[in-house]
């Protein structure tokens, strides 16, 4: 699932070139508070992204079809103060014009020139440090062909992947 992480990265950054951070997701955000954790710092606005599973199902002798779940985390910091009458209200709509954005950026998305990345889950809620986190989730097929002509395995690994998104 690398290579889809790669192609959304890439996708991501060259369509909203504004976002200070792009990358996949391995706790960054969580290790903010933790000294002890090791990790590079989180700039804002950041795109987080994680594809945490795949569900499988067999196709035919080793090959399979599956749906990815990709978890994409826009997370932006909120100094600003939008209580009414604070001049400052329009940041709501401004954040929410970036939610909106990356969807459409990412909505029917062939990450591998097949399947289309389709929402099927989005969340916000707050974190420390005044920021919110947009959280989308997103689902995309993959069909992985193994050809038959590597059967019967001969303990030598000869192993070919082909990747198709559906």
């Amino acid at each position: 699932m690398e290579e889809i992480l790669y192609r959304l990265i890439l996708h991501i950054k060259e369509g909203m070139p504004s976002l200070s951070m792009v990358d996949e997701d391995y706790g960054q955000l969580e290790a903010i508070d933790k000294d002890e954790v090791q990790t590079y710092p989180v700039t804002f606005p950041a795109v987080l992204i994680d594809a945490p599973e795949t569900d499988w199902s067999n196709l035919s002798l080793k090959s399979q079809k599956g749906k990815i779940r990709i978890v994409v985390r826009l997370i932006i910091d909120c100094y600003d103060d939008t209580h009414a009458g604070s001049d400052t209200e329009d940041r709501i709509l401004e954040r929410a014009g970036m939610v909106g954005e990356l969807h459409r950026l990412l909505q029917c998305f062939r990450p591998l020139d097949d399947g289309e990345m389709i929402r099927e889950k989005s969340r916000f809620y707050t974190w420390s440090h005044g920021i919110k986190i947009y959280e989308t989730e997103y689902s995309v097929s993959a069909t992985e062909i193994i050809p038959e002509k590597l059967f019967p395995f001969d303990g030598h690994p000869k192993l070919t992947v082909q990747v198709k998104m559906l």
